[in-house]
């Protein structure tokens, strides 16, 4: 099956279980299906994703929200190495990859660009512009980028208060976006269609 789509997973701690636990919103797999693609979840285990992607063919690669990288702060170096990986497979194979959130953020950071802690962009929503006009999004974010120092990514859409809210790889099939698009009811026929642009038609 051609027409699937990897996805990451949040990491949560349960202390008094002893657990760290691998999960994701339902809606992101319901996402995925309205594009037109079969969600598979991946965990954070790098060793495990090695193997998957030598075994299954599959559309592109979505690096979902939560968690803060380590060196600002979060407490999942698992993930952290996980998105890394992806993101190293995504260039190696031009694999098409959409960053999210903090999916972005790992692709931003990926490319060297430094995040910063803003303000006003917890649960709200506001307009973004740039070359592709004006869209209103959601935020759930603290941690951004207001300067790009990448010659590799370009940015398409910024906030009125400067930071970067969608970027994509000159090159590459690769696109990160601020926003979360699993949280819009219902889904937004312009996340859709990004995806769809980006990952191709099913097989």
């Amino acid at each position: 099956m051609k027409n699937i789509v990897l996805y990451t997973q949040r990491v949560e701690i349960v202390k008094e279980y002893n657990e760290r636990r691998d999960c994701a919103d339902q809606r992101i797999a319901e996402f995925i299906k309205e594009c037109g693609y079969l969600p598979v979840p991946i965990p954070n285990n790098v060793d495990i994703v090695e193997q998957l992607t030598k075994s299954i063919d599959f559309k592109g690669i979505i690096l979902t929200g939560g968690n803060s990288l380590v060196k600002y702060g979060g407490d999942a170096p698992e993930r952290d190495n996980i998105d890394e990986k992806l993101i190293e497979y995504s260039i190696d194979y031009k694999t098409p990859l959409y960053g999210f959130c903090r999916g972005m953020q790992s692709i931003l950071d990926y490319y060297k660009c430094k995040l910063v802690t803003v303000d006003g962009h917890v649960a709200v929503r506001h307009v973004v512009s740039g070359d592709e006009g004006e869209l209103e999004v959601n935020s759930y974010h603290n941690l951004a980028c207001t300067s790009l120092l990448s010659d590799e990514l370009t940015v398409e859409l910024t906030s009125e208060d400067g930071v970067i809210e969608k970027v994509r790889h000159k090159e590459l099939p690769m696109i990160g976006t601020m926003w979360h698009p699993e949280r819009e009811y219902p889904f937004k026929e312009s996340d859709v269609r990004m995806v769809k642009e980006l990952f191709g038609g099913n097989e």
